[in-house]
């Protein structure tokens, strides 16, 4: 049983998602930081100060009353709180993931779809007579002097 294992463990196919798998988890960590970090400090800006982190409602209040300066604060004060913030920034990382990948997997099958060069004429064919191998232009089989059509 394990060696069983062992062989489909070492599959090429195995071994290709197992990086796959790392690969994106560290491309999820870049985008989630694009958006935090880039994407959503300029569009915050232009909406009027807006940190969409802090961007939250509260459903019920916690030990301290509201109103909560940001999202850690009532966090801390246990009031719950419906996080609108940050629904946003994991939509606008997913769009970006989504893209990213649909960008691969289109490049991937247009190499696919690339047609391979047809394959060479045939320069060769047999004469149906002796079944030796005679050139394809030839009108007459040299072996045994039939004709060819």
């Amino acid at each position: 049983m394990f060696r069983e294992f062992k062989e489909f463990a070492v599959k090429g196919n195995v071994m290709d998602m197992a990086v796959g798998i790392i690969i994106g988890a560290a491309f999820g960590t870049i985008v989630t930081s694009f958006v935090n970090d880039v994407i959503m400090p300029p569009i915050g800006l232009l909406l009027g100060n807006v940190d969409f982190t802090n961007l939250f409602l509260v459903l019920k209040e916690g030990k301290v009353p509201s109103p909560y300066e940001s999202l850690a604060a009532a966090k801390g004060a246990g009031a719950v709180t419906m996080n609108i913030g940050v629904f946003i920034n994991t939509i606008i990382s997913f769009l970006i993931v989504a893209f990213a990948v649909f960008l691969v997997v289109k490049n991937v099958n247009r190499l696919k779809r690339e047609e391979k060069a047809p394959p060479a004429a045939p320069s060769t064919k047999e004469c149906p007579f002796c079944l030796s191998v005679i050139p394809v232009k030839a009108v007459r089989c040299p072996h045994c002097t039939s004709e060819v059509k």
